[in-house]
């Protein structure tokens, strides 16, 4: 049985989810900051961009090979860029906290810490 596909909507409400996360354009395109930061964009409505560490990117490609691919401004890698076709909410969810967390100010932190969002399920 294949996976749900993740619309954009659904991605926005996982991204929107996280504490004092906010949407603005970016280049005439959809982006989530915390803090004035971008932890990730939306080039297409088939995929996000999500600016996780970059020491962890190798191995989320290698554990979701068909839901994400290495994500490089110019010769730096930047991210993964996920395949919403092909995620599950569970990945998006876990990534884009990844993102978030490497983004945020530290008091949105120590807040997002005594009370995390509620996963779905």
């Amino acid at each position: 049985m294949s996976r749900p596909v993740i619309t954009l909507g659904e991605a926005r409400d996982i991204a929107l989810a996280l504490a004092s996360t906010q949407e603005a354009d970016h280049w005439g395109n959809p982006s989530f900051r915390v803090g004035g930061r971008i932890f990730a964009t939306v080039p297409d409505s088939e995929h996000m961009n999500v600016m996780i560490d970059p020491f962890d990117v190798e191995s989320a490609v290698l554990e979701e090979p068909d839901a994400c691919s290495e994500l490089r401004w110019g010769k730096k890698v930047s991210g993964v860029q996920v395949d919403l076709r092909r995620a599950s909410p569970e990945l998006l969810g876990d990534l884009l906290e990844a993102a978030w967390r490497r983004r945020a100010p530290r008091r949105v932190l120590a807040a997002y810490q005594n009370f995390p969002p509620p996963r779905s399920t």
